[in-house]
């Protein structure tokens, strides 16, 4: 009795196991195939069947480190990441056909890339990494599904050029900007430029404009205080009128650069000679005002 429940105890405890969710086991028989254990509790003969390996179902990641050169001669190193699992319905070629999946893929991958990177300059490697890791899935998916794998997705998850290409190319970045930013700021600078010589252009034109209204005032005002003198004090002369006002303004504008803070030494002629100059000159500045008034009218009419 004891024996029979040693041997009992024997098979319970050499006999019985389990396998995960989402996992198998390959069970051999005296080194031969003999069956796929699945998920749950599973029974083989102890001493005669033997668990060879689990396989797992799940989707698993192997990242492979390239390092490549590029078309413009550039070395870099590109990081592929390859998603596969078993395939359920091919285990057995999983199991028995390659010794080593992870070795397999590598070498597909590398043989893939040194391929490709190659025909492209570096500006092009990262711009078209897509294109890349599409063609890596497409290289693996017919040969690997022979061997019992199913090829999830292959990504290119990183790519890295020499720490001196790296800084020759933030330069060149750094470069161009600043070219932009400098147009910019002389486009910026051109306008304003442009915009202040217009704006001193219509001032120039205001101000040439007050001043000949001025001057129009001042010799429309003369004329009338002249005749209004005349007219009230017979036998005056306008000319003897117009002497006496321009005395009084020289006196005055005399009066008014003495009398400034700021005032320089300023050098004028002062005689009595000169009031009557400055009436000859003013005399025919008003003639010559009017005879451009009449032209004037009589192009209009």
């Amino acid at each position: 009795m004891i024996t029979v429940a040693v041997f009992i105890a024997v098979l319970l405890f050499f006999g019985f196991f389990t396998v995960q969710q989402q996992s198998c086991a390959i069970i051999e028989r005296f080194g031969k195939f003999h069956r796929i254990a699945k998920a749950g509790l599973c029974w083989k003969v102890p001493f005669i069947d033997t668990i060879l390996t689990r396989l797992s179902f799940r989707i698993h990641q192997l990242d492979v480190s390239v390092e490549t050169k590029t078309l413009d001669n550039v070395f870099v190193n590109v990081v592929i990441a390859v998603q596969y699992r078993v395939l359920q319905d091919k285990v057995f070629q999983a199991c028995y056909t390659l010794s080593d999946p992870d070795y397999q893929i590598k070498a597909f991958v590398f043989d893939l890339v040194r391929a490709q990177v190659p025909k492209l300059v570096l500006d092009d490697v990262f711009s078209k990494k897509d294109d890349i890791a599409d063609a890596v899935k497409a290289e693996l998916e017919k040969p690997m599904a022979e061997f019992g794998y199913e090829i999830i997705k292959a990504l290119v998850t990183d790519i890295n050029p020499d720490q001196n290409v790296k800084a020759a190319m933030n330069e060149i970045n750094t470069a161009q900007r600043l070219r932009i930013a400098a147009t910019e700021k002389g486009e910026a600078e051109k306008i304003l430029k442009v915009k202040q010589a217009e704006a001193e252009a219509e001032a120039s034109i205001l101000h040439g404009k007050g001043i000949a209204g001025q001057r129009q005032a001042i010799i429309e005002g003369l004329g009338q205080s002249v005749e209004e003198f005349v007219r009230q004090i017979p036998g005056t002369q306008a000319s003897h009128v117009m002497d006496m006002v321009l005395l009084i303004q020289y006196i005055d504008t005399l009066k008014e650069i003495g009398a400034g803070s700021r005032s320089n030494v300023v050098f004028v002629p002062h005689s009595p000679g000169t009031v009557s100059g400055l009436s000859d000159q003013i005399r025919e500045t008003i003639f010559a005002a009017r005879e451009m008034d009449k032209n004037s009218k009589s192009s209009v009419s």
